[in-house]
């Protein structure tokens, strides 16, 4: 596969995208009307997916927005104390900081609650605002599809895409969340067009249909590259993960855990991804390495603290298990 080539002064990973608080029961097996106690913990897919390439080494950065309240500090220092550059993070008058709360029932079933209304300022990112040069010259740019679901965020990922043109690493991860949209079929609209603009898609079975109306873990994979991204990845939860190019086809199986929470899993996944593609590593270690980082996420609580190192995830390998 390709390494990316980055200046001295670029970041390994740039995304852009979803953030907020994650307030998340301590309490597993019950509803929100019984959670006694909450934890709290820095959340949203595309900053969960920085702080995972982060904790590989790579130098990584958000793009997002906040408002101006104290869960905005919030966001700022918890990004700073996990390794991720806050610099293109700044506030939205007149708006609060999203929460997340959800319900864990293992190994399955995690409800999630969003406070995002009217608008989220993660959502309220203007083109003009974008450093093109950051994000032209990132090792790889990682949006969400959650981005596209307003504006003036849409015309901004759009914007994004044209500074950096389709180079390498240029990644669409296709998270959709009903809850954002006006219908499925105005998203399928969107990500259709955004997957002009990648060379990277990544999903699990229920994404695909969104994006190319394909289930079918190789025909949604054959779709997407037929979209003109260069690998394409569906994830299938307990099937495990296939990742195709033009080229070369990887499968991999599920790794053997005990769920706690699985939300975090796929941006785990992501972070690892990142990492294993500015390596320059073949697919099948890519894919493996990243399908048990995700894994030992959903061992734990949170998103944004799971994230597991390199070592770690190496150690789980060799081990064929996650220690506990």
């Amino acid at each position: 596969m390709t390494t990316a080539r980055t200046s001295g002064n670029a970041f390994d990973v740039l995304a852009i995208g979803r953030v907020g608080v994650d307030l998340y029961p301590l309490q597993s097996g019950v509803g929100l009307d019984e959670v006694e106690t909450f934890g709290k913990y820095l959340g949203g897919s595309a900053t969960n997916v920085t702080i995972a390439a982060a904790r590989h080494g790579r130098r990584a950065a958000i793009i997002t927005r906040t408002g101006p309240d104290p869960f905005g500090r919030y966001v700022h220092a918890e990004l700073r104390r996990l390794g991720v550059d806050d610099r293109f993070v700044s506030a939205v008058p007149g708006l609060a900081t999203p929460i997340t709360l959800c319900e864990l029932f293992p190994p399955d079933d995690f409800p999630l609650y969003f406070y995002r209304d009217p608008i989220a300022p993660d959502l309220v990112i203007h083109p003009d605002e974008l450093d093109a040069e950051a994000v032209r010259d990132a090792g790889v740019f990682w949006a969400t599809v959650t981005g596209l679901s307003r504006e003036p965020s849409r015309s901004a990922h759009h914007a994004a895409w044209a500074h950096r043109g389709r180079t390498p690493f240029t990644v669409l991860d296709l998270d959709y969340r009903p809850m954002f949209w006006e219908s499925a079929a105005q998203a399928t609209e969107e990500v259709q067009r955004a997957l002009e603009q990648v060379t990277v898609a990544v999903g699990n079975r229920d994404e695909c249909e969104i994006a190319v109306g394909e289930t079918d873990p190789h025909l949604a994979a054959d779709a997407l590259l037929d979209r003109g991204v260069e690998l394409a990845v569906v994830k299938q939860g307990p099937r495990g993960v296939l990742a195709k190019t033009r080229t070369e086809t990887v499968e991999v199986e599920a790794f053997p855990v005990q769920v706690l929470n699985g939300l975090g899993a796929g941006d785990g996944f992501g972070g690892a991804l990142c990492h294993g593609l500015l390596a320059g590593w073949s697919l099948e270690r890519t894919i493996r390495f990243a399908n048990v980082a995700g894994a030992i996420v959903a061992t734990r609580l949170e998103c944004s603290t799971a994230m597991p190192t390199t070592d770690e995830v190496e150690t789980a390998m060799g081990a064929g298990h996650v220690a506990v």
